[in-house]
């Protein structure tokens, strides 16, 4: 049952030829097998996910079953969820324990999923390993004794899935932490149309750049996973009155029988440097796409090796504004100090690690009168030439794609310094500036036996389009991500 898609699993489960219970004591046995090595989950609810489960037995028995009845499933520990707590890997969030549910957990649960646990991250999901996380990083299943990062922030989550510890799950993606993870764990992940997806009771990092995503081991999986998260909130600011998604189960062919599309290659990024690798194997899915009918096109983004930067100081300034309230005060953790401004101190130095101390500070020194004109408005002005480039871009061409990442999987105990570290995000935080939907889908394996992901790139609710175009990516890369050829069962 491990190696089961969620499409496969769903039929199966639709004839009775397996029980919703005993797909999930299987994904139970998995996590209790896995999990201690890979440390992809920071809280377990096997009780929870039994209850789902005869639930949804009994759904499916009486003919009443709601889309994804009986699918176990990972939350990343971001999501709000009623009487479990929601931690966001900080010492900070410990021992929080929400009495609301979050929009997108909701769905979830009137979807008919099976909650497993909530997944690791990367402390408020600021970073790219998830080696920020209070509860240590998760682990790469792929080469699993070669103690490998999953990637971040999503990294629990890619873990859990990878590794057959669930057969889908959530991330959220702020510059690439749902694509760059599953790029290199061999998985499919979305970043959806920024406004998509509710954002209400997921723990805030970046407002305008967090986007709630799907991540699964196909194409189509990904899909069903989005139509259940993507809808207008009106508990949401920010979601869109256009959030829209509708799949019925199977994605038409967007290439083939005489369609014309359009595929742009950024310009930009000819000058970037990657592995020979990724290279060789973004050529060979480029080719492919030609091969079936494609128009290749080169595009320009001028500004686009510039995202880096203008990210880096609009992100930090948005975290430094929500991560304001914790003080030790109305929640979460509290330090006593001699009054309350040496309580506020003691709290912050206390329950915020290294790297989220660091952004906040970045970000605090940037909305300062001094810096705010020179560095935070600089960058928004960056970050509208990006959008607007992207605009004109697709005037060119109906699709974009480009590589998910410049490499495989590197070690967790790399000696990276935060530069070099929020260098990785270069491919994918454009995406995020803009606004716009992309999607990570692996194209094949590098010499070392590691995957290698590419994205599929396109304008603002153009995400069913983004998928059709990845499924045909994954078809010509026959990629083999099935958990038992992962862990060498």
């Amino acid at each position: 049952m491990i190696d089961l898609t969620i499409k496969q699993a769903l039929e199966k489960l639709k004839s009775g030829e397996i029980s919703a219970t005993e797909l999930t004591k299987a994904h139970l046995a998995r996590i209790e097998k896995y999990n201690g090595e890979l440390n992809a989950f920071i809280t377990l609810t096997p009780e929870r996910a039994l209850s789902d489960a005869a639930s949804a037995d009994e759904r499916i028995k009486n003919g009443t079953a709601n889309v994804l009845d009986g699918i176990p499933i990972a939350m990343k520990d971001l999501f709000a969820t009623r009487g479990i707590r929601t931690t966001a890997a900080s010492h900070m969030l410990e021992n929080f324990v929400p009495e609301y549910e979050s929009t997108i957990s909701q769905k979830f649960i009137d979807a008919g999923t099976v909650l497993l646990g909530k997944s690791n991250l990367d402390e408020f999901a600021m970073g790219t390993f998830s080696k920020t996380s209070y509860f240590g990083a998760p682990v790469n299943p792929w080469h699993k004794n070669d103690k490998l990062t999953a990637g971040g922030s999503s990294g629990g989550t890619t873990s859990a899935v990878a590794a057959g510890m669930a057969m889908g799950g959530t991330g959220t993606d702020t510059g690439g932490s749902i694509r760059f993870p599953c790029s290199i764990t061999g998985l499919v992940g979305m970043k959806p149309t920024y406004g998509l997806c509710s954002r209400w009771g997921c723990v805030a990092f970046a407002s305008s750049l967090d986007t709630p995503g799907p991540i699964a081991r196909t194409v189509e999986d990904t899909a069903l996973l989005l139509s259940v998260m993507a809808g207008h909130d009106d508990k949401d600011s920010t979601s869109s009155p256009n959030a829209k998604f509708e799949f019925d189960g199977e994605l038409k062919p967007i290439l083939g029988d005489g369609k014309k599309l359009r595929v742009g290659v950024i310009k930009e990024f000819n000058s970037v440097q990657i592995s020979e690798d990724m290279k060789k194997l973004f050529e060979q899915r480029v080719a492919d796409l030609k091969s079936m009918g494609a128009e290749i096109v080169e595009v320009s983004i001028p500004n686009i090796l510039d995202a880096l930067a203008a990210y880096y100081v609009i992100a930090p300034a948005e975290a430094s504004s929500n991560l304001a309230r914790y003080d030790g005060v109305r929640y979460g953790l509290r330090v006593e100090g001699s009054d309350i401004y040496d309580t506020y101190k003691k709290t912050r130095a206390a329950g915020f690690g290294e790297e989220v101390q660091r952004r906040m500070l970045i970000g605090t020194a940037v909305l300062s009168s001094e810096s705010y004109e020179v560095y935070f408005m600089q960058a928004a002005r960056v970050r509208r030439m990006i959008s607007d480039s992207f605009k004109t871009a697709f005037t060119q061409c109906d699709l974009i794609v480009c590589p998910s990442g410049a490499n495989t999987a590197l070690p967790l105990n790399s000696d990276l310094t935060p530069l070099e570290y929020y260098a990785l995000d270069l491919f994918t935080v454009a995406m995020n500036l803009a606004g716009i939907p992309a999607v990570s889908v692996p194209c094949g394996l590098a010499q070392n036996g590691l995957p290698l992901g590419m994205q599929v790139v396109g304008p603002r609710f153009s995400d069913m389009s983004v998928l059709q175009l990845a499924k045909h990516i994954e078809t010509a890369s026959a990629f083999d991500n099935r958990p038992t050829k992962i862990m060498g069962e």
